[in-house]
């Protein structure tokens, strides 16, 4: 089949979808973007009456439907919030793959998705040489959030963003490859803790290990991971999405385990639903495989909580740290995961859990939009960062790397002194 009639098909397909929306305008009330622009096009209606004409608009100005699909955070609150069910989440990675079909992705993003991501030791290599040299392009902020600011030299690409430097190992590379028995547990995972928790936040990858040490889980930890590919399928790149899918599909097959435990909610949310939707496009060998460790997928707040089961020691007493808790869109409404990072925080006795105004409003990451679209990102962010510092909380906890790293650029930008935690780095300070 040529590309020309995949793409038809495709549009077809999508046009079924679409008839679903009534336009009642209720993704208005829950849209981060619409909240901030108050556009009809910035909202899911807009898109969705945009979609209606797609091969239309692609051949008038592709570049202006490629933006305005763009200025989509994924976060999900439409289709929460939406009384006809539409699929929306759906709808839009199909438009993305459909646009980015009929543009072509830029040269940098093809390097990025189809040569760098799926190649864990060439992008081991690379952040390697780059890391000793961050210092020369970042400048410690020196604040409670660890960040660092751009020199004047890489400003102008990357704006005022304060970011989380490198680790100066990654975590596969201070760790090595783990493949313990399980304990009395009786559980063995494959612990996936993805770009950030391996390259960034490898801190929250050790307290999970420190987790699974404590509690006799035994681990299946290879070091040559690639990207789950949420990246890619947001960019509309399948072919990107397919090769680090594929990638990790073997990775996992030489393993034994009866779980696979993440720290990145994006990560479980793209393992657990979004390779076993992609399946059927990827070669038949792959496809059992695919579906059989998805359903293997599982958040380390859940697994802790719903599977080991574990609970808190009897303190009687509240803690003199106030900790507040956001709730990671994917975490919330793709996994439907809430109750369970709190009673982890609430296990800690050197916490006090207050909850935050809008705690399960998204904090205007979006993954690759904070990137393309910073200044929005940063004004949705900043109603977040009021909501946590009008709680009084000196911690805020968190369930996705993502979400912290832009936490932690709010907080830093109003020169707050509020640390950002993963909820497991809570629970694991507690086990002495």
């Amino acid at each position: 089949m040529d590309e020309l009639t995949l793409l038809a098909n495709a549009l077809m397909a999508l046009d079924d979808k679409l008839a679903a929306c009534m336009k009642c305008g209720m993704c208005q009330s829950v849209c981060p973007v619409f909240g901030e622009t108050m556009m009809e096009a910035d909202v899911t209606r807009g898109k969705l009456t945009l979609l209606e004409k797609l091969a239309h608009r692609l051949i008038e100005d592709p570049d202006a439907v490629n933006e305005k699909l763009n200025r989509c955070l994924l976060c999900g609150s439409c289709q929460a919030n939406c009384p006809s069910g539409v699929s929306i989440l759906e709808i839009f990675m199909e438009a993305r793959a459909i646009v980015a079909a009929y543009k072509g992705l830029s040269p940098l993003k093809k390097a990025i998705f189809r040569t760098l991501l799926p190649n864990p030791k060439l992008f081991g290599f690379l952040l390697k040489i780059g890391a000793p040299f961050q210092g020369l392009a970042m400048r410690d902020d020196n604040n409670a959030q660890g960040t660092a600011t751009c020199s004047p030299l890489l400003r102008p690409f990357l704006g005022e963003r304060h970011m989380q430097p490198l680790a100066k190992q990654t975590l596969s590379a201070k760790i090595g490859a783990v493949n313990s028995p399980a304990g009395k547990s009786r559980c063995k995972v494959a612990f996936f803790p993805g770009c950030m928790g391996d390259k960034i936040f490898t801190n929250v990858s050790e307290a999970c290990l420190k987790v699974f040490d404590y509690h006799e889980v035994g681990v299946y930890l290879p070091t040559n991971y690639s990207c789950c590919g949420i990246p890619a399928l947001s960019s509309g790149d399948l072919e990107g999405f397919e090769k680090m899918v594929m990638h990790n599909v073997d990775v996992l097959k030489e393993g034994s385990f009866d779980l696979i435990v993440t720290p990145c909610s994006s990560c479980t949310e793209t393992i657990r639903s979004l390779w076993p939707k992609m399946a059927g496009k990827m070669p038949y060998k792959y496809r059992d495989a695919i579906n059989e460790l998805s359903q293997k997928a599982m958040d380390i707040n859940a697994f802790l909580v719903d599977v080991l089961k574990v609970k808190p020691r009897a303190s009687g007493r509240h803690g003199q740290t106030k900790v507040t808790y956001h709730e990671s869109c994917h975490l919330l409404r793709s996994l439907g995961v809430s109750a369970q990072p709190r009673e982890l925080i609430r296990m800690n006795p050197d916490y006090d859990l207050v909850e935050m105004k809008e705690a399960d409003r998204c904090c205007g990451c979006g993954g690759s939009f904070t990137l393309s679209h910073y200044d929005l990102s940063r004004k949705i962010g900043q109603r977040k960062r009021d909501n946590i510092v009008s709680s009084g909380a000196e911690v805020v906890a968190t369930g996705c790397p993502a979400c912290m790293m832009q936490l932690s650029d709010m907080l830093a930008h109003n020169g707050d002194s509020v640390t950002v935690k993963h909820t497991i780095e809570i629970y694991a300070d507690s086990l002495k």
